[in-house]
């Protein structure tokens, strides 16, 4: 049967109340009593009710976590940095896949709400208006890791992913390439479609290069639509020589495809992502990267969390990290 702390108190001739200070750490126990209770607890493996707990307290010290998918290895360190400061703020953390579609991502938020979190970390592709009303009447805190509310209601923590992106297409500029393909994840996430193609239309436009659509692609995921991008865009009259890809996997496809083109990378074609995974470090040449610090954002974001939780002042809600670009042997 379980352990109650009735039985408990019962074991150590204390009250309920005596235990219930004990087990919360509350100072005002005499030492004597308080390793007393302690024993009986070890003794008798107590574990303490967290939800009962969490009705007396109005608090269960947990926190929902929902993001795209934690086998994906571009997820996993996001989810390692929330959960590293959940831990140290002595929060739990119940982690859902939401795989990107709206529906689920409604269908968690009230599945959160019903197991009564104290607040919840988000991370999505686009905060469509649907998504955006459900969270702005969220009865706790919500912050969004790397994720863009356009109205800047909900507290958020990114990069300027416009600016990193400018950047690292000037640079490939300035080395000498005016055929630059632009290879992105789906148009649908407002991070790749507002923010990514305007810096890269931005770096072309400053350069006096005009866009060609036959060198922009979305929904580009995987090594396999990587491959398929350059055997593609090599067939053109122009070819590129230089490509901007959203993510390590498919710029590694890019890769390989020209190595297997009888393509010298970088000095016949340069190869530059927007991740900076540990696959960027794998591939040889090693892949230049914007660096998406996935872990800071994350570990940024819970700490945001709980300011908010327990009503500490927050300076600022709408948090941009600092970024950069990882030179390696893919870029000249």
């Amino acid at each position: 049967m379980t352990v109650t702390i009735y039985d408990v108190a019962r074991e150590a001739s204390v009250s309920m109340a005596t235990v219930s200070r004990v087990v919360n750490g509350n100072p005002n126990v005499k030492p004597a009593t308080r390793k007393k209770v302690l024993d009986v607890i070890e003794r008798l493996e107590y574990r303490p009710n967290a939800v009962a707990r969490g009705l007396a307290s109005k608090k269960t010290t947990t926190v929902g976590v929902i993001i795209p998918d934690i086998s994906n290895i571009f997820y996993a360190e996001l989810a390692r940095g929330i959960e590293d400061i959940a831990t140290m703020y002595r929060y739990n953390i119940i982690l859902s896949n939401s795989d990107l579609n709206e529906d689920k991502e409604l269908s968690l938020l009230d599945t959160m709400y019903g197991k009564q979190v104290d607040g919840i970390v988000m991370m999505t592709e686009c905060v469509s208006n649907v998504l955006a009303s459900k969270m702005s009447h969220s009865p706790v805190p919500i912050v969004l890791a790397g994720s863009i509310d356009e109205k800047a209601h909900l507290p958020a923590v990114n990069i300027d992913y416009e600016e990193a992106t400018y950047e690292a297409v000037k640079q490939l500029i300035e080395n000498g390439n005016k055929r630059i393909a632009f290879i992105s994840g789906s148009f649908k996430a407002t991070i790749n479609k507002k923010y990514k193609y305007q810096g890269y239309v931005r770096a072309l436009e400053e350069a006096n290069i005009a866009i060609d659509e036959a060198l922009i692609f979305d929904d580009v995921l995987t090594y396999d639509q990587g491959i398929q991008v350059y055997n593609h865009v090599s067939k053109l009259t122009e070819p590129a020589t230089a490509y901007f890809v959203g993510s390590d996997e498919p710029a590694i496809g890019v890769i390989h495809a020209a190595q297997d083109d009888d393509k010298e990378v970088p000095t016949d074609i340069e190869v530059c992502s927007f991740e900076n995974s540990k696959l960027a470090r794998m591939v040889r040449p090693q892949l230049s990267s914007v660096v998406l610090p996935l872990y800071d954002i994350g570990a940024v974001s819970m700490r945001l969390l709980t300011k908010i939780m327990n009503k500490e002042n927050v300076e600022e809600s709408q948090v941009l990290l600092p970024h950069r670009m990882e030179i390696r042997a893919s870029t000249k």
